[in-house]
């Protein structure tokens, strides 16, 4: 069942077009990454999504509430963080959680209880009475999605929750973001950190000039994306001048790069380009031995996130 629901969604500002034609969806209890470069879109979707922003035309679903004709209910459903985080220089974080649990009018005993268990939720309760403004970016991070947690909401919607974190932190926040989907929370993000979204997310969506050029599961968008795979081969030296010749000649090898030395000079491994399944990559390793060739290596190489958004966007921008 899918609990955030994007149909043709579009914004113009003036002449320029940031959202074009935007259509998603994202499954309940899902870790969502809406991955683009800078410019592409994704803040635009994100303020619409959050009823901050009217599209041009077009619409979107939050929990079955339509963000053009029930705003109220759309905002009730979700918890929002933008890219930047909003201060009171002279509150304490407890104040600071306090004021925005009231916005919700939450019960002042209600919200005592809610501060304390959001606190120790994002393991900042002994930072209770320090001032917002003294905290790390990190931790200042935590209390803000600490914030968005107030009055419970089905759906979390975070633009760059990780951006200008060190790496301990950005650990720390993704740590955070698996445990509240754990808690039955569904959770849409932008990043244009892409090793965030390998380690965590569910599913993905890649935007690109204000399109939606691929979405889905990680694995499935890798299937289409890239239907041939690379597979790392390994020899002895001694028989570098064989291998390379026989290896064209094999069925499903589409390509055969030799790997070189720092002196660019040819080594005994190969990189191939490989259209073939499992059962096929097992008969040309058996080929290979039959052939006598010493293999020390037959290998499958991972193709991580980053060469999936490579090969799905084209370096464009709005």
């Amino acid at each position: 069942m899918s609990i955030i629901e994007i149909d043709n969604l579009v914004k113009r500002y003036g002449a320029l077009t940031a959202v074009n034609e935007l259509s998603l969806t994202v499954p309940t209890g899902s870790i969502y990454g809406f991955v683009g470069p800078n410019g592409a879109g994704k803040t635009s979707t994100m303020r619409i999504l959050t009823t901050l922003m009217e599209p041009t035309s077009g619409d979107a679903r939050i929990a079955g509430f339509s963000v053009r004709k029930k705003p109220r209910d759309v905002r009730r459903a979700i918890g929002y963080m933008p890219d930047f985080f909003g201060v009171y220089n002279d509150m304490t974080v407890w104040e600071y959680l306090d004021f925005f649990s009231a916005c919700y009018d939450i019960d002042a005993n209600e919200r005592a209880v809610i501060n304390r268990d959001l606190l120790e939720l994002v393991d900042l309760p002994h930072k209770r009475d320090a001032k917002v403004d003294s905290l790390s970016r990190g931790m200042k991070q935590r209390i803000a999605l600490a914030r968005t947690l107030a009055h419970d909401p089905q759906v979390l919607i975070l633009d760059e929750p990780a951006s200008g974190l060190d790496p301990r932190a950005r650990v720390e926040i993704r740590e955070l973001l698996v445990e509240l989907a754990r808690m039955g929370k569904t959770i849409f993000f932008s990043t244009h950190i892409l090793a965030d979204v390998a380690e965590i997310c569910t599913a993905i969506g890649i935007v690109e000039a204000g399109k939606l050029v691929a979405s889905g599961d990680i694995a499935d968008m890798q299937r289409a994306i890239m239907p041939t795979r690379q597979y790392e081969i390994q020899l002895l030296p001694t028989a570098l001048p064989a291998v390379e010749a026989l290896l064209s000649t094999q069925p499903h090898v589409m390509s055969v790069q030799p790997l070189l030395d720092d002196e660019d000079q040819p080594i005994p491994k190969f990189v191939i380009e490989f259209s073939g399944k499992d059962s096929d990559a097992s008969a040309l390793l058996l080929t290979l031995v039959q052939q006598g060739l010493p293999v020390l290596k037959f290998a499958e190489v991972v193709q991580d996130v980053e060469e999936l958004f490579m090969r799905a966007t084209r370096g464009v921008v709005t």
